[in-house]
């Protein structure tokens, strides 16, 4: 099989340097061991994130130059809502300044206190605005999921039995709506097949609840099943992406992710009385809403954007360089996420340190010290993630992971070679590398912000 480039030519370049052990040990203690902290001045290669990191086309930058800056009423809003019908087939849209912001106005529209939100496991912003509009979190996906080592071509999927048995159990009528989310990120970026969608969608409407879209990552998703679901490889992603969508009641978008833009998002729905609440609700906390709490070159852009990130070229290598990364690790014996999901590779922290205690919080400490050795940047996804229970306690996830993210068109294969190089080094060195304690631990979504120290 041939080798696959890059499918685009690189017009313009930012220049990266490579620090000093001694300069990267400065700055890993000053940033508390948290790599969110970290200057990315002093980060050779930046794997903290795919949100907001995307290179933006040619295309997009030109439409940038003619964004529509009207207070109300822009025309750029309107580009935007057509990209949306066309390619989401979403009658109606509300843009936000970012995902976080359709999560919080979404849970105020659809959540009662006391009500109940099933998803395909947490993810960390979702999980907050729902707990902060009075409900409870259920996580309903699949076992195969919690088990990095789990072959399974769609470990996204809901397990509908879980979900069948929580209705059961709370009633219908207190579940404030069904979270799909594509693809599923804390469990690896791992994809939902098209059955499993449709059967959701069956079960939602033999009940009459709600069944909304985390569509963050959906180009990725649709890639996946072109790919692994039989029906689908004569498909373009364009086509399954739509597919997939019209089984939703609505969806919230992070555009700085599968919308390749670097700031932006939106609710997308089909019903009116949704879109009224939010447009009363966007006013209040993001902006107009034909604005959402974006410039009108940042609509611009993401209306391009989500149609490119749907283009079968750009997702084959998309997705090819993620597993080019994850299948040097594998080779390597490094203990990884399998199988390599769309957006990142994620170190399995548990079987890479099996000397530390989930309490010690492995991948936080392997975060630091992947930096320490190397300059390059990564994220922790386990026990800090997951924060506290109503109690107070640490939540302990099944998963303790450290996030590989790989920016979209930023890194050549090149960069992944480095990436590859420094992770096998410190799985070679992993006995030397020890625990970690918090010396300081904000209330809500403390991996951003929370400081560490070297236990003794």
């Amino acid at each position: 099989m041939r080798r696959m480039a890059e499918p685009y030519r690189i017009k313009t370049v930012e220049p990266l340097q490579m620090t000093t052990r001694e300069e990267r040990q400065k700055a890993i203690e000053e940033a508390g061991y948290n790599t969110f902290l970290l200057p990315s001045k002093v980060c050779y290669i930046d794997l903290l994130t795919d949100s907001g990191t995307s290179a933006m086309s040619d295309r997009q930058w030109a439409h940038m130059m003619i964004g529509d800056e009207a207070y109300a009423g822009a025309k750029s809003f309107d580009l935007l809502q057509e990209a949306v019908q066309e390619h989401y087939g979403f009658p109606y849209v509300v843009p936000t300044h970012q995902g976080r912001g359709a999560e919080h106005l979404i849970s105020r529209i659809l959540i009662k206190p006391g009500q109940h939100v099933p998803g395909n496991m947490y993810f960390t912003t979702t999980r907050l605005h729902q707990e902060m509009a009075g409900a409870t979190f259920h996580d309903v996906i699949i076992d195969e999921a919690h088990d990095p080592s789990a072959e399974h071509p769609f470990k996204g999927n809901i397990d509908l039995d879980k979900l069948r048995a929580l209705i059961a159990e709370v009633g219908a009528e207190n579940i404030a709506y069904v979270n799909l989310a594509v693809t599923v990120n804390l469990a690896g970026g791992q994809p939902v097949s098209m059955a499993n969608i449709e059967a959701v969608r069956a079960l939602c409407d033999e009940h009459a609840i709600i069944l909304w879209s985390d569509a963050t990552r959906l180009a990725e998703n649709a890639y996946f099943i072109q790919e692994r679901e039989e029906g689908y490889a004569d498909k373009s992603c364009a086509q399954i992406a739509k597919e997939m969508l019209s089984h939703f009641d609505g969806l919230t978008m992070s555009g700085k992710k599968d919308c390749l833009v670097n700031i932006g998002g939106f609710l997308a729905m089909r019903s009116e009385d949704i879109l009224l609440k939010a447009r009363e609700l966007v006013v209040v906390f993001e902006g107009m809403p034909t604005y959402g709490g974006l410039a009108g070159r940042d609509l611009e852009a993401m209306a391009i954007g989500l149609e490119e990130a749907l283009d079968d070229n750009y997702l084959a290598h998309r997705i090819g360089q993620v597993r080019y990364l994850g299948q040097q690790l594998i080779d390597a014996g490094v203990p990884v996420v399998e199988p390599i999901g769309g957006h990142a590779v994620f170190l399995d922290a548990r079987r890479f340190l099996p000397h530390l205690s989930q309490d010690e919080l492995p991948a936080q400490a392997l975060a630091a010290q992947l930096f320490l050795e190397s300059g390059v940047r990564s994220m922790e996804r386990g026990i800090v993630s997951a924060g506290r229970d109503e109690q107070g306690n640490h939540r302990y996830p099944a998963l303790e992971l450290v996030r590989l993210t790989i920016p979209r068109r930023v890194y050549t294969d090149r960069h992944m070679d480095v990436v590859a190089d420094a992770v096998i080094e410190c799985f070679k060195n992993r006995d030397s590398i020890t625990g970690l304690k918090f010396v300081y631990e904000p209330s809500a979504l403390r991996f951003f912000t929370s400081r560490f120290e070297k236990l003794a």
